[in-house]
């Protein structure tokens, strides 16, 4: 029997579902996030590597605000999820990797290209394997460094060089090696805290609201030395938490064998 062509209940329904799922308000912003990473490669491609990489710290910003925004209005979505990492590949995949290869890395020629499709390769691994464990691993801790982390830490580096007056020979091998080192860190293991438990609402301890009004003061008297020293702490502090987290494991379990020990 032949079958007719109109979908089914169960299909018209699932459309219906996924046409709901699309919210206004934080998808605006995940494209404020993709138009900043787009004009950051425009940009590099102009020779103008400052603004594109302050473009990819404001796409950065753009990023955390979309998430925040649908976790406080309620808009979470599966569209909102793909569209997310969809932007985050252009702004903090591709983008960081253009700016960085025509500023730093065309010396080194094959080379070069190769180690900066390493990182939009990378990049990419990490928001697959986070879109598939988004629903696994729990929202305290990432598993390996964030893609906007491992972008804005590349354009931090472009502000501070820039800043010091490292714009010639100095600059490259440097580059280089923190490239390598941002790749392996995102389809690493290595555990990072979630941005995501910061929260635009709700109560806060007198301690961090001192801490983060000197943060402010810093970044604001001077951006490109502070906002450099931020990413780089959070970059190393996933190899810290690791390190941490192995350590208890192996007091537990050192513990547990000293109690059977006993017990015997």
């Amino acid at each position: 029997m032949k079958k007719n062509n109109f979908p089914s209940r169960k299909e018209r329904q699932r459309a219906k579902d996924f046409r709901r799922g699309i919210y206004i308000l934080p998808n605006v912003f995940t494209s404020c996030s993709l138009f900043c990473g787009f004009y950051a490669i425009i940009a590099s491609f102009n020779g103008d590597f400052i603004k594109a990489a302050w473009a990819i710290l404001f796409s950065a910003v753009f990023d955390w605000l979309d998430g925040k925004i649908a976790r406080i209005s309620h808009s979470i979505s599966r569209f909102g999820v793909e569209y997310d990492s969809l932007s985050d590949l252009v702004a903090f995949g591709i983008a960081p990797a253009i700016a960085v290869y025509v500023w730093a890395l065309t010396p080194f020629g094959r080379v070069g290209w190769l180690t900066s499709f390493l990182f939009v390769a990378c990049a990419a691994l990490r928001l697959a394997r986070f879109n598939v464990h988004t629903n696994i691993v729990g929202t305290k801790y990432f598993e390996g460094i964030p893609t906007p982390a491992a972008g804005g830490l590349i354009a931090t580096a472009i502000i501070i060089f820039d800043y010091l007056g490292w714009n010639e020979t100095s600059k490259h091998f440097p580059i280089l090696l923190i490239i390598f080192i941002l790749s392996f860190l995102m389809v690493s293991k290595v555990r990072y805290q979630s941005m995501k438990q910061l929260e635009l609402t709700g109560k806060i301890s007198f301690q961090l609201m001192v801490i983060t009004l000197c943060i402010i003061i810093l970044v604001a008297a001077e951006p490109q030395i502070t906002l450099f020293v931020l990413f780089s702490l959070y970059a190393l502090s996933g190899p810290v938490i690791t390190f941490k987290g192995k350590l208890e494991t192996l007091k537990k379990a050192s513990l547990r064998k000293k109690e059977k020990d006993i017990k015997v």
